[in-house]
């Protein structure tokens, strides 16, 4: 019974009981989480080639959100003054796009960027076709001039 009332046993007893079970809330977490990587490869091929697909929409999107955040932490303006930034619930993938309120659009439009992007690939393309092209007409010159004899 006099253990029953010593403070500093009760102490003792809820610190060690309360830290093992966050200890044990801890390492489940730890080894219980999969990593992005993991995730990744649960995916169905679909998922993960869509994934793959917008994740330098998504990177751009980051980009211009702390763009946003910058210049809303400079301004002495309140926070909820976004700017351009528009509010998820006023702009959704599936409705009309007339009730987003003038003046305020989207992060990053998709196919804005996903028209860029390609825009970019065709033009690498196009630069190492010309180069593939200028290389096999230097080779012809060279080879018909080692035949000539006059």
């Amino acid at each position: 019974m006099a253990a029953a009332n010593n403070p500093y046993l009760l102490w003792k007893k809820s610190l060690i009981y309360g830290g093992g079970i966050i200890g044990t809330g801890i390492l489940l977490f730890k080894f219980t989480t999969p990593t992005e990587e993991q995730l990744i490869a649960r995916l169905s091929p679909e998922l993960r080639q869509e994934y793959e697909q917008n994740k330098n929409l998504r990177r751009k999107e980051q980009e211009e959100l702390m763009k946003i955040v910058k210049e809303t932490s400079r301004s002495n303006d309140p926070i909820w003054r976004t700017g351009p930034l528009t509010p998820s619930w006023e702009s959704s993938a599936t409705g009309p796009t007339d009730r987003i309120p003038k003046g305020k659009e989207l992060l990053v439009a998709k196919q804005a960027f996903e028209k860029s992007q390609a825009e970019e690939k065709q033009k690498e393309e196009l630069k190492l076709l010309k180069k593939q092209v200028e290389e096999t007409s230097q080779l012809e010159t060279s080879k018909k001039s080692k035949w000539k004899f006059w």
